[in-house]
């Protein structure tokens, strides 16, 4: 079996994919192919296989290259100092995972001085060898004969001690023992943690873990990265191990074998019993809890990441309001509250500052300046920041505003960000931060996808832990749930930013902004016009052309998802209907009466043809929900107003392993427990919560000195 075809095999039987699919998938991105690509729009090569399974396939066999580079670099460094042995090669080549390949490689690793390095040059080896051996009745006597003061050997004690050393290093690097310890650890390794005594009143947050403990297995994602974070601030001392007796016990066993097994004289016994030991407290315990608290670290990460990702997706899919005329208000107590109007496309017409809040007051002036610009701009819709004076605020302007006009709370967090970045210097180089943030929470209103991807997803707030995890793994996890949503809207080429255009499959910074360059000349009317920029050329467009969109151009099916490649299928559905093509797009009568078999192709099998009827029934329909009104209850704008038993309407702002943070408009989320979730059991609060979903909660207690909220969906309580 080739090596190709092995990596197959083992993603398959990993993942519970057929290996056919694994194989067409890695070929797929062999040849330059996207994930959202690959899911759209060659389902007949993978079998049908979403995002997910791609993304999974993709991320094994990039662990698998990295085991095989891994590999290839040690059998090298081996070679070069002529130490591969046929019978050492056939090892490394047979390990399955990276802690086999480096727990045999171990001994070999060319290393710095250690005790055992420094006994070794003094002479010290053939002594331990004989020590070794369970033959020696008389070890101080066989010491005697090592004494070389110009070694640095100045008696039997010191001979006997090198001697040790070197036992207990040999033991350590035991691929078997390794081997044997991991087992041990996988089973009984606890977490503990305690409190650093001069930092105790510092380190009240962390008061559940000062005196923790809990076998590793069960401890929870987030339990585990709160004691990370208590120990990397200096508050918590923490470890991952098992009892030291069940580790000792195991190691010699191995080394002696089961009570009754080998005999060894009781000299050399206690001097290899004691060195055994050593080799636990000074070079086994130390390696394998770092291993173990690394992995249970990415193990914790992935977990934490995979909430984050999927909160960030739903914040992302959050429905949008769609193209109205709109006003801004971002909050401001002292300095005033930022406005701006903003155009249906979402362009900037005008700016300014009204101070209707305390300590200004200055209501009836800032009315008579809104009341201005919603007639002279006919606005249809307010959006009002969640910041520090958000619900007043928005009291003010609904009290401004007719009750046709939609006012929206919009949750501002990450705007600070956008408006000190290059994305928001290169809209608006002549305004400051403060305008640039009025027209952030706008336009997120409006499209929330279009305007969150300028702005890093970790600066969204919906993640927690998200500065504690790997921050390679969460970019690359953040990016993958960016791109999904994006792609699976799709995207209008002639007014796109330059930060959504980039996440369109197969384009990037540098190809958006080529497309902006040529959309500044002209304005795309086809598709195929993309062919015509510089630097864009057949497998770009292949992989962008699904996800783009041109709507009254001069082919309708631009304004869909339909591939390019297979608009010759349509033409065909249209000419056997007796209609155009733009007739036949939306035409369900005539859509129903077509057989999808008829089709068919050597390239588009049943599924392609079914995904084609079904965006010509509903052509460019947009994945997200229909856009919902929504807004807190009245009188209560502060944690001073809340009261227990009080029920009030929130929104979703984070999804957590161990509950759901909700906004019920007090400039503080409350928690929902994942007890306090629903009157059954729940075993992920994700599989009931989303982020932005709407919900109604029963305040269960209030503690403002903290400013901690507890809060409960029990009881009948609506959860979207």
């Amino acid at each position: 079996m080739s090596s190709a075809m092995k990596y197959i095999k083992e993603t398959a039987e990993a993942l519970g994919i057929r290996e056919r699919q694994v194989e067409a998938v890695a070929a797929l991105f062999a040849d330059g192919a996207t994930v959202p690509f690959i899911a759209r729009y060659r389902k007949e090569a993978t079998g049908n296989l979403d995002e997910t399974q791609i993304i999974a396939i993709r991320d094994m066999l990039e662990e698998i290259e990295a085991l095989e580079k891994r590999r290839a670099s040690i059998l090298e460094s081996l070679a070069e100092r002529e130490l591969l042995t046929p019978e050492l090669e056939k090892k490394i080549k047979s390990a399955e995972t990276l802690n086999a390949l480096e727990d045999i490689y171990l001994p070999y690793r060319p290393k710095r001085k250690t005790r055992a390095t420094a006994a070794r040059e003094r002479g010290l080896q053939p002594l331990a060898d004989i020590i070794m051996s369970f033959k020696c009745r008389e070890p101080g006597k066989e010491a005697l004969k090592y004494i070389d003061p110009e070694k640095g050997v100045e008696s039997a004690e010191d001979a006997v001690a090198g001697a040790s050393d070197i036992i207990a290093e040999t033991v350590s690097e035991d691929a078997a023992v390794r081997g044997e310890l991991r087992i041990l650890f996988e089973r009984n390794a606890e977490l503990s943690s305690a409190v650093v005594k001069k930092k105790a009143e510092e380190a009240v947050k962390y008061k559940d873990y000062f005196e923790y403990s809990e076998l590793l297995s069960r401890v929870p994602s987030h339990r585990f990265l709160a004691v990370m974070r208590g120990t990397a601030e200096g508050f918590l001392k923490c470890h991952i191990l098992p009892s030291k007796d069940a580790a000792v016990g195991l190691i010699e066993r191995a080394v002696f074998g089961a009570p009754g097994g080998k005999s060894c004289p009781r000299a050399s016994r206690d001097i290899i019993s004691a060195a055994l030991d050593d080799a636990w407290d000074r070079l086994l315990s130390p390696s394998l809890e770092t291993e173990f608290r690394n992995a249970a670290k990415k193990e914790a990460d992935i977990k934490a990441i995979e909430v984050f990702a999927e909160n960030a997706r739903n914040l992302l899919l959050e429905p949008p309001l769609g193209r109205k005329r709109l006003l801004a208000v971002d909050p401001g107590l002292r300095t005033g509250c930022k406005i701006v109007v903003l155009s249906a496309e979402g362009d900037l017409l005008k700016d300014g500052v009204i101070y209707p809040l305390p300590p200004h007051n200055k209501e009836a002036e800032a009315s008579a300046i809104l009341k201005k610009l919603a007639a002279e701009f006919k606005v249809e819709a307010v959006a009002v920041g969640n910041g520090t004076g958000g619900r007043e605020a928005e009291a003010f302007v609904r009290s401004v505003f007719p009750s046709g006009v939609i006012i929206e709370s919009v949750n501002e967090s990450g705007a600070s960000i956008y408006s000190a970045s290059d994305t928001a210097r290169r809209e608006f180089p002549d305004k400051d931060v403060t305008v640039r943030g009025a027209v952030s929470i706008g336009r997120r209103l409006m499209d929330p996808l279009a305007e969150l991807v300028k702005i890093d997803p970790k600066s969204i707030g919906v993640g927690q832990y998200q500065h504690d995890v790997d921050q390679k793994l969460l970019k690359k996890s953040l990016d993958d749930a960016v791109i999904s949503c994006v792609n699976s809207v799709g995207v209008e080429l002639n007014t796109a930013s330059r930060e959504l255009l980039s996440y369109v499959s197969g384009l990037s910074t540098a190809t958006a902004d080529k497309l902006l360059k040529q959309r500044e000349k002209k304005p795309f009317s086809d598709l195929q016009q993309v062919l015509d920029v510089p630097g864009i050329g057949e497998k770009v467009f292949q992989q962008a052309a699904g996800f783009l969109r041109i709507t009254g151009g001069s082919n309708p099916l631009d304004a869909g998802a339909v591939h390019p490649e297979s608009y010759g299928i349509v033409a065909a559905m249209a000419k056997d209907s007796g209609v155009t093509v733009a007739e036949i797009v939306s035409n369900r009568q005539l859509i129903d009466r077509l057989n999808p078999a008829d089709y068919v192709t050597e390239t588009a099998g049943l599924p392609t043809i079914n995904d084609i009827l079904d965006e010509l029934r509903r052509p460019g329909r947009d994945p997200r929900p229909e856009f919902q009104s929504f807004s807190f209850d009245e009188g209560v704008s502060s944690i001073e107003d809340l009261a227990e038993n009080m029920v009030l309407d929130g929104i979703v702002t984070n999804v957590t392993a161990f509950g759901a943070f909700v906004d019920i408009g007090v400039h503080q989320d409350g928690l929902v427990h994942i007890s306090e979730i629903a009157d059954h059991f729940v075993k992920d609060p994700a599989d009931i919560l989303k982020v932005k979903q709407k919900v109604r909660v029963r305040v269960v207690s209030v503690d403002i000195k903290r400013r901690r909220i507890s809060l409960s969906m029990k009881g009948g309580l609506s959860n979207g």
